[in-house]
Order: structure tokens, then C-alpha cells, then sequence
């Protein structure tokens, strides 16, 4: 679709003007006219590859609508002329390291005045929009009179995502266009919509196919494009009560997903359509000033800040096409079966293999279940399960690219999987482990070919989680690493390079965390009352939670591990929880762990108070391995140690990550506050001796 989109409008570029010339052209805009006087807009912004309202765009943008307000034509169109989409938004690095709020409002009233200058024309405005339509070119978009989707087209309002919300008048004309409720869960939510919600909610005027364009817009500049009519609800949701009836249950909403203390901007965004929804002059200023007072936040700079820490470890990957093309895995567990559905989904030919058939079929069955959340369609759906090859035998590993080993942590068992593996695996072929915590150099000693041998740690679920831990040990190759940040990148996920030692970065990280949660149970603390402590520093969920997520045999495997290799002391295991998984209360997955489980949530009675000191307890021994990490090599780089925290764990986004708390905190009120927590509870709070490098 792409290909005939640039397609036609290279033809069009041919074609437009009166004398076959443009009628102005810029450095990211060019300007045209058709013979009917139909002026063609087109934006290709300059080295670039998507396009984004920079400072320079929007500028040469007010030109060109200057422009054609002293040469009206019959009607405007605006279109993309990227692969990728119509305009991707605003350009994040201007975000970064905003401190000063007046010039903040300053810049968004400039920027303002473009949109609004763009909706004021005196002839009809098309945005014909493929792709991506996002953020402040989803604005530029609703600017227009009419918005013409090409089939597949999504729009929406990342914004909340950056602690923000929209700024170019988004607020004010989707809360117009369409029904309010639906308009502020797509800014509240930061989800997007494909083509077919779109038209259904009045965002899209028309779906149409490429070769439809040229009579669409015809269409639409002679008025025949019925526009979708506001119904009853639109018309009480006009009024003040029944605003605020509707923002009550906005933030009683948000409240489940977001703390307002720690995420203002839903917050913001609703008390902005509250107080201003009957008045658009109004709201549209107060939009400003709102977006102003929410850039200058360390919670919107710290979510920008991971923004770019998902582009960097993004950047991992290359550009480059992987040279995988077939994938074999062994073991449809929970973890293995959905690696072998995303990998299919993603497009490639997999082969999953088990001891049993009853694992397989469940893997093909949640596989389905995935496509429909991911809204594939029928047609996308049975492509992707054709390419889910059920291999009971393993005939597929001696065909595959890369074979991934996702069978039980068990040493011994992994070894003999190998040893069978290697005389079956073709020439080139890389064998990959995702073994969360054994050490890659244990895993590879009996290996006749140890260079190709690679860690690819995926994390639980394996559809939602974005990061993989490529783990490296002394004799892995240069060429497999890059093959499998090819990869990696290939099926969207986001790596995350680091050395074989116990438990890796993550985990490592996480265990202490997790096993303090329960040193403080068998303390008489209440588990609840834990993950609130938890919830309340920021985490999506407690580490009580979290351990029956993960799974309680799991947990106690790679704390076991640990415990046998680390030259530092972790928190001792409870005989009980050890227990309990010899009883088979795993946590969720068995409906019984540390919680009751019921249609997959947590059932939790009690509640208690929160005592001071007990955030530290359970956040500062997680620091605190991250920097044992650093100190010995696991990983290299800060930033990228934040990311695989923050997209591996869920670690509270909005403070920037691990290492970027402790920086903003200060390293040495950290280091004071685990020797406090050393004298009272012992030695596992001692602050590791990398700390020292960072002060």
C-alpha cells in the first residue's frame, strides 16, 4: 500500500499546476495546483524519515498557509509523502529538558496559532491520511474540515504517555468532533484507533483506497461527505453537571491506573474538559496553560527521559533485515508456546516442539486468543497459525535459523537438550537459551561450538513485555550477537546487551526486591499492606503480586541460584514459602500462591498502614543491585540498565529509572539510608562498593 501511496504522488507531482510546475516549494513543504484549482499540500520533512512538527516545519507551514490565504484555491489537501504515515507529531527532543514554563506557553501559543490559522480558511481542507496520524499531526488532521483515511490509517493522542496531553487544540476539537466520553478515553488511554473505529466514531470522514483519493476529495470540496451528526448524550454532556457527572467517573478511573501524585495529566486533562468544555475560546487557552505547567514536571521530563531510553535500546537492534527466517523452539510452556506465537505473529516460520501434544495445542490455542486482542484480521489470523508448525518430533531444528530453548531451569536437562541439538543443527544456525538466571558458561560447557551460543532471556508474558536480555558469555561470536539484535528488532522487541553472571541484569535485580517482600511476611507484615508500600513508590503492581505472577517455583528457583552464587548476602528463604511450592501453590498460574486468585486477579481482604521505612526496604535493595551490576561488568551503560529495569520490571516510569532515582535522590542520602537499614536489619543492606563510584 505504501508503494502505490508514493507512487501516486510522485504522478501527482508530474501533474499538478497549470504549467506542470509546483506553486512553491520549501524545505519540507511543497505547494501545488492541480487544474480544477485544487491545491495539494505535501510534507516530507527534510532528512527524515517520519514526519514531525518541528520548530522549522511548522514555520515554513505558516508560510504556506499564508500564502494560500492571498491565492484561495477551491479546495486544500494535505498529505504525507513518507513511507511511514501522515506526521508522527511533535519532535520529542524539543520536550527534553524544558524547565521554563513561560516559554513553554509562548512556543504553544505560536504553534496554536498555525492550527487555528489552518481551521480558519475559507475553503474546504482535506487531510488524506495514511499510516500513522498521531499526536500534533492527528491536531493538524482535525484542523482540517475532513479527514479522508486510507484503509489501514490509525489515529491517536500519545501524549499522556509523555505526562502530557494535547496541546494544539486537540482537547478541545476531538471533544468536539466526536462523542466527549470516546474522545477523552483516547486521550486518557493514549490508545490508538485503526480506520474502521475511526469512521464508526466520526474521526475519518471516508475510508477509501489510494485510487479513490482523487474522487474523495472531489466529493468532499463539493459538500457530497455527509458529516456524522451529535446525538442526545453529545448534547448533555454540553452542560456543566453533566460534565462533572462524567469526570467523576474519568478519575475515578484513572485512579485505578494512574495515582494522581504521581501521573497529574489525566488529572489535568480531565479538570481541563470539566471546567471548560462549554466554552471553546476558554478551553483552548486553558489547554496551553495546562500543557505548559505539565512539560516543566519531573514526571513528564522523567517519562520523556524513558522515551528516549526505549528509542536507544530500539536503536540496539540496527535497521538492518535479520537473516532469521525460520525459528525452532523447544518447550510450549507458558513462556516457550508464546514465544512461538509472537514469532509467528511477527511473521516468521516456527516450528514448537515439546514432549507432549497437550502443551503444543495450548500454545496454537492462546496464539489465536492473541491475534484477536491484537485485532488481527481473519486473514492476518490464519496466516499467522499456519506459520505456528506443531513439531512434537523436532524435525524443524535441523531446518531452523535459530533455535530457542525455553525448557525447565534444570541444569542437566538443558545440557542433554544441547548435546541431542548439535548434531541436527544446519551450518550457521545459532542455539539460543532463555533461561532467566543459570549462568551461560555452565549452560555451555559441553558445547563443541560455544560461539554460537547466545542467552535470549524473554520475559513473562512474551506478547506484552518489551524487552529481551541478549546475555553474552566469553566465547559467544560477534556475528551471532548482531544476528540476534537483528532479530530481536524484527519481532519488536527491544534488546537489552548484557555479560552471563547469575541472574543477569533483571533478575538480579528483582530478586532482592521480591525476596524482601517476604522476609517482611514472615515478619507479621501484612502482604497487602506491602504491595501498597510498593504501589505507593510507583511499581504497576507489589512484589507480592508480582512473585505469584512470575510464579512462586520460579522465584524460588532463581533465588536459590543466587543465594549459591553471589558473594553477597540476599534475604534468607522462608521455610514456608518453600512450602508452598512443594504443595504446587505456584500463584496465579495454579489459582493459589501467596494470594487467592479468581478470573486471573489477586483477591486481596486486608489492608494496613504503611510504616515508614518500608518503600526503602523493599526499592533500595534493588538500587543497590543495579549498581553491583555496574561495578561488575553485567552491564556498561546507565541508561541502558534504566530501560531493561523500567520494560522488563515495570519499574515506576515516571521516575526515569533506577539509577536516575538514585541520582535525583542523591547517592549519598541513598548510600546513608542502607547502612540505617544495615544496623537494623542486618547485612544484605550494605551498600555495594560501586556506589562509592558514583557519589
Amino acid at each position: 500500500m505504501t508503494g502505490k501511496i508514493l507512487t501516486a504522488l510522485e504522478d501527482r507531482r508530474l501533474e499538478l499546476g497549470p504549467d506542470g510546475k509546483s506553486e512553491k516549494q520549501g524545505e519540507h513543504w511543497r505547494l501545488s495546483r492541480d487544474g480544477k484549482n485544487v491545491a495539494w499540500l505535501i510534507f516530507d520533512l527534510a532528512g527524515a524519515s517520519a514526519n514531525t512538527l518541528s520548530d522549522d516545519g511548522m514555520s515554513e507551514f505558516n508560510d504556506m498557509l499564508a500564502h494560500l490565504e492571498e491565492n484561495p484555491p477551491k479546495g486544500l489537501v494535505i498529505r504525507s509523502a513518507k513511507k511511514s504515515g501522515f506526521i508522527a507529531g511533535a519532535d520529542v527532543r524539543d520536550f527534553r529538558g524544558a524547565v521554563d514554563e513561560d516559554a513553554v506557553r509562548e512556543r504553544m501559543t505560536r504553534a496554536n496559532a498555525i492550527t487555528d490559522r489552518l481551521a480558519a480558511l475559507k475553503f474546504p481542507t482535506i487531510a488524506v491520511v495514511h499510516g500513522y496520524c498521531l499526536g500534533g499531526g492527528f491536531e493538524v488532521a482535525l484542523a482540517c474540515d475532513y479527514r479522508l483515511a486510507i484503509d489501514g490509517a490509525t489515529f491517536g493522542f500519545p501524549e499522556i504517555l509523555l505526562g502530557l496531553h494535547p496541546g494544539l487544540g486537540g482537547t478541545v476539537r476531538l471533544t468536539q468532533l466526536i462523542d466527549p466520553v470516546e474522545a477523552m478515553t483516547m486521550m486518557l488511554t493514549g490508545k490508538t484507533v485503526h480506520t474502521g473505529k475511526a469512521k464508526k466514531l466520526g474521526i475519518a470522514d471516508a475510508v477509501i483506497e489510494e485510487r479513490h483519493v482523487n474522487n474523495a476529495v472531489a466529493a468532499a470540496i463539493a459538500g457530497k461527505i455527509k458529516k456524522p451528526e451529535h446525538d442526545l448524550k453529545d448534547a448533555a454532556l454540553a452542560t456543566g453537571p453533566g460534565r462533572a457527572f462524567a469526570a467523576r467517573q474519568m478519575e475515578s478511573k484513572a485512579a485505578d491506573r494512574a495515582p494522581r501524585e504521581h501521573y497529574p495529566a489525566p488529572y489535568a486533562l480531565i479538570r481541563l474538559w470539566r471546567e471548560h468544555g462549554g466554552d471553546v475560546g476558554a478551553m483552548k487557552k486553558a489547554e496551553i496553560d495546562s500543557f505548559a505547567k505539565l512539560m516543566v514536571s519531573d514526571t513528564a521530563q522523567n517519562l520523556i527521559r524513558v522515551y528516549f531510553l526505549r528509542e536507544k535500546l530500539k536503536n540496539l537492534a540496527g535497521k538492518s533485515e535479520s537473516s532469521i527466517n525460520h525459528v525452532h523452539v523447544i518447550g510450549a510452556g507458558a513462556m516457550g508456546g508464546d514465544i512461538a506465537g509472537w514469532c509467528a505473529i511477527k511473521g516468521y516460520t516456527v516450528t514448537l516442539g515439546d514432549v507432549a501434544l497437550k502443551p503444543i495445542a495450548g500454545a496454537v490455542k492462546r496464539t489465536a486468543k492473541l491475534c484477536e486482542a491484537r485485532h488481527l484480521s481473519s486473514i492476518e489470523t490464519r496466516d499467522a497459525l499456519d506459520r505456528l508448525i506443531p513439531d512434537p518430533e523436532g524435525a524443524g531444528a535441523a531446518r531452523a535459523d535459530l533455535i530457542i530453548e525455553a525448557a525447565p531451569e534444570k541444569l542437566d536437562l538443558k545440557r542433554k537438550i544441547y548435546g541431542d541439538l548439535e548434531a541436527k543443527m544446519k551450518d550457521g544456525a545459532i542455539l539460543a537459551t532463555n533461561t532467566s538466571s543459570i549462568p551461560l558458561e555452565k549452560l555451555a560447557a559441553e558445547l563443541t561450538d560455544p560461539a554460537r551460543f547466545v542467552g535470549l532471556h524473554f520475559f513473562n508474558p512474551a506478547s506484552r513485555m518489551d524487552v529481551i536480555e541478549i546475555v553474552h558469555h566469553d566465547n559467544t561470536s560477534d556475528e551471532t550477537l548482531e544476528t540476534v539484535r537483528k532479530f530481536t528488532g524484527a519481532i519488536d522487541k527491544l534488546p537489552a546487551p548484557v555479560a552471563s553472571a547469575p541472574g543477569f541484569l533483571v533478575n538480579r535485580a528483582l530478586m532482592p526486591y521480591l525476596m524482601e517482600a517476604l522476609v517482611m511476611i514472615d515478619e507479621g507484615v501484612d502482604k497487602v499492606t506491602i504491595d501498597k508500600a510498593a504501589e505507593k513508590f510507583g511499581m504497576p503492581m507489589g512484589p507480592v503480586e508480582l512473585a505469584d505472577q512470575v510464579g512462586l517455583d520460579i522465584c524460588l528457583d532463581v533465588a536459590e541460584m543466587l543465594q549459591s552464587s553471589l558473594d553477597t548476602p540476599m534475604a534468607e528463604i522462608p521455610d514456608w514459602f518453600r512450602k508452598k511450592v512443594e504443595n504446587g501453590d505456584l500463584g496465579r498460574k495454579t489459582g493459589k500462591g501467596l494470594y487467592e486468585w479468581k478470573d486471573g486477579n489477586a483477591h486481596k481482604a486486608s489492608d494496613g498502614e504503611i510504616q515508614d521505612g518500608m518503600i526503602d526496604r523493599l526499592i533500595l535493595p534493588l538500587t543497590n543491585a543495579c549498581v553491583s551490576c555496574l561495578r561488575t561488568g553485567v552491564i556498561e551503560d546507565h541508561d541502558i540498565l534504566d530501560g531493561a529495569i523500567i520494560f522488563g520490571t515495570g519499574f515506576a516510569p515516571f521516575r526515569g529509572g533506577p539509577m536516575h532515582y538514585a541520582k535525583t535522590r542523591g547517592i549519598e542520602e541513598i548510600i546513608g539510608a542502607q547502612e540505617k537499614l544495615a544496623e537494623n536489619h542486618g547485612p544484605r543492606f550494605t551498600p555495594d562498593a560501586g556506589w562509592r563510584d558514583l557519589a
